[in-house]
C-alpha cells in the first residue's frame, strides 16, 4: 500500500508542469556558472597573490566583502546592467538562463577567488623557494603552485557549486521565475510553498540535495583518480 502511494506521488510529482524543466534549468545554469566562475576565480586568485601593487590590501578587502555580498543585491545589480536601458542591454539577457548565469558568475567568482588567494598566500612562499632552488621557470613555478593547491581548488569549486544550486534571490530577479523557461528548483520550491504544496516542495528539496551529493561524489571520485596515492 505504501509503495503504491509513493509510486503515485512520484508519478504525479514529475507530471507537474514545470518540475522537469526546473531541474533542467538548474543543471544547465549551475554547470555554466561554476565552470566560468572556477576559471575566473582561480586565475584571479593566483594573480592577486602574485601581483604587488599599491592598494592591494583594499582590493583583497573588497573581494572579501563581495564574498559575503547578499545575492539579491548582486541580482539587482545584474538586472540594472542587463536591462534594456542598461550598459549591457544589447545582450538581451534579462529573463534568460544566460542572464542567470551572468548574475551567478558575479556571486561565485569572488568566493572562489578569495579562497584561492587565501590558500596561495599560505603555501606560495615555500613553493617559490623550492622552485627557485630547482631552477624552474616562471611558468613552471605557477604550474607547481597550482598542483600543490589541487585539493584546495577542488574545495573552492565544490563550495562555488553549493552556492550556485542554493541561490534564490538573484536568479529570481534576473530570471523572472518563468515557468518552463527560467524557473529553477529553488524558485520552484518557493512557488510550491506559496501554493501550500509543502509535500512536493520538500520532495523537490530532497531531490536537490541528492543531486548535489551525487555531483560531489563524482567530483571526489575523479579527484582521487588523479591522485591515486593519496590514501596510501
Amino acid at each position: 500500500m505504501a509503495d503504491r502511494l509513493f509510486s503515485g506521488f512520484f508519478s504525479d510529482f514529475f507530471s507537474m508542469v514545470g518540475v522537469t524543466d526546473s531541474i533542467r534549468v538548474t543543471l544547465v545554469m549551475s554547470f555554466w556558472s561554476v565552470l566560468i566562475s572556477s576559471v575566473l576565480g582561480v586565475l584571479l586568485g593566483l594573480l592577486l597573490q602574485r601581483a604587488q601593487f599599491a592598494g592591494k590590501r583594499i582590493v583583497v578587502r573588497l573581494n572579501r566583502t563581495l564574498m559575503a555580498a547578499p545575492p539579491v543585491v548582486i541580482g539587482l545589480f545584474s538586472y540594472m546592467l542587463l536591462r534594456n536601458k542598461g550598459p549591457l542591454g544589447m545582450l538581451e539577457w534579462v529573463f534568460t538562463i544566460q542572464g542567470m548565469v551572468f548574475a551567478q558568475v558575479l556571486i561565485i567568482t569572488p568566493l572562489i577567488c578569495g579562497l584561492i588567494h587565501s590558500y596561495a598566500e599560505r603555501i606560495a612562499p615555500a613553493v617559490y623557494a623550492f622552485a627557485k632552488t630547482m631552477g624552474a621557470t616562471e611558468r613552471q613555478t605557477r604550474w607547481l603552485l597550482l598542483r600543490e593547491m589541487k585539493n584546495e581548488v577542488y574545495f573552492a569549486v565544490v563550495t562555488g557549486y553549493g552556492r550556485s544550486i542554493s541561490e534564490v534571490g538573484a536568479v529570481f530577479l534576473i530570471g523572472g521565475n518563468i515557468k518552463n523557461s527560467t524557473r529553477t528548483m529553488t524558485t520552484t520550491i518557493s512557488a510550491l510553498k506559496s501554493a501550500g504544496d509543502f509535500e512536493a516542495g520538500i520532495f523537490l528539496g530532497v531531490l536537490l540535495m541528492i543531486m548535489a551529493f551525487i555531483i560531489q561524489c563524482l567530483a571526489d571520485h575523479f579527484r582521487k583518480e588523479d591522485t591515486p596515492d593519496e590514501d596510501d
